[in-house]
């Protein structure tokens, strides 16, 4: 039985990882009092009055949903809403396991983005955060942006928990290699929503989570080669021409073997098998190589190293420096919630990378980043998080 296998059986046995379980037993007809009417009658009365009380009397304070289309799950692309249940649930009991969150999975049988929108909204009084999930690029930009004022954090984590674990393993890749981050040429490999979110969070950080000095160079392509203002294909998609003017400075056409002259990182969001062992020789001295696409990254481990790289990182865990989004999410939340943050900020993203580069005190070639199943981790970046909240908003 290989993992696949295994996996399905045990979801048969479990029908399900999670369930909902009470914190107070009824055990007599006071208890039901308390619970329900009457007595629960105050409550609503308390909140009525004050709806912030919310937070302190019922659910909401440790609890988010987990809201996604199906649009674009793990590597599987646009499988639905039902087959999206699994993989949102598994998110779900990773919230509980390492931060203590409760999370919903809300799976949506839309794809029309107005209609996530407004779904989102309606339900956010029950929730102290959203956690959108494998929503497909561009829509996946809009619907976010959309939610940014609701009153509590909404954040998509294809895009910036991707970032944030990438620009963790970047600092303490320049670290061991010895590069000043600020003068780095970076190249990306896929412009959809983890190469989007991974070029914008580079371009606003330096060394100092509270300083904003952008790499030197960051260099983005996609199916059809390097991004540019000069491409026509690309002025239809919004996002991708956005993504063009903040990168790219030099305005260098080409492929993606042409972006890789002189590179100090390739960093791997794409496709399968697209870097090709010899660019690697075109790169700069200790190229730094994180070839993130699953199953299969854009280049193995050891064709990598064979063909010159100082360090590889990819998405696995049966791989040295796995770049996991499990590393970021459970903590940016725990600490979101923790600091009742209204939104999650640039700072606060730049704050939660520097906060996990830093649990790992001693970073090598092969160990850059700590376990994901390191079950400190993330109050170490919910504190950096609430922190950063509390000092932005004088609270």
């Amino acid at each position: 039985m290989d993992i696949y296998q295994e996996s399905v059986a045990l979801h048969k046995k479990l029908k399900g990882k999670i369930e909902i379980k009470t914190k107070f037993k009824v055990k007599n007809k006071h208890d039901l009092s308390l619970v329900y009417t009457p007595g629960v009658a105050e409550v609503s009365r308390d909140i009525a009055r004050d709806p912030h009380k919310a937070y302190d009397l019922t659910m909401k304070g440790n609890s988010i949903a987990i809201v996604s289309d199906g649009s674009a799950v793990l590597g599987l692309g646009n499988i639905g809403p039902y087959a999206a249940i699994p993989v949102m649930e598994g998110k779900a009991l990773l919230f509980k396991e390492y931060a203590g969150i409760n999370a919903f999975p809300i799976t949506v049988h839309t794809q029309n983005s107005f209609e996530i929108i407004n779904l989102v909204k309606n339900i956010a009084p029950v929730f102290a955060g959203v956690n959108l999930e494998d929503i497909s690029a561009p829509r996946c930009f809009e619907i976010e942006e959309a939610l940014q004022d609701i009153g509590i954090p909404v954040f998509h984590d294809d895009q910036h928990g991707t970032a944030i674990v990438l620009l963790a393993a970047l600092i303490n890749a320049t670290k061991v290699a010895k590069k000043d981050m600020r003068s780095l040429k970076v190249v990306i490999s896929g412009a959809g929503a983890a190469g989007t979110a991974i070029a914008q969070l580079l371009l606003c950080v330096g060394h100092d989570p509270k300083v904003c000095e952008p790499v030197r160079e960051i260099i983005v392509c996609d199916s059809k080669g390097i991004l540019s203002k000069k491409r026509t294909d690309i002025s239809e998609n919004p996002w991708k021409r956005r993504l063009a003017t903040i990168t790219n400075r030099n305005d260098v056409e080409g492929s993606l073997k042409d972006a890789m002259h002189g590179a100090d990182v390739f960093i791997g969001v794409s496709t399968g098998g697209v870097l090709r062992p010899e660019w690697i020789k075109l790169m700069s001295e200790k190229p730094i190589v994180f070839a993130m696409a699953n199953p299969n990254p854009e280049i193995m481990p050891d064709e990598g190293i064979q063909a010159g790289a100082y360090i590889m990182g990819t998405g696995r865990s049966d791989f040295p420096n796995q770049v996991n989004n499990v590393l970021a999410f459970p903590g940016v939340f725990l600490g979101a919630l923790q600091a009742r943050a209204k939104t999650i900020t640039n700072s606060m993203k730049i704050g939660a990378a520097f906060a996990l580069a830093s649990t790992v005190k001693h970073p090598t070639v092969d160990n850059i980043l700590p376990s994901a199943l390191d079950k400190n981790v993330p109050k170490i970046i919910a504190n950096a998080v609430a922190e950063i909240w509390k000092e932005e908003n004088k609270l």
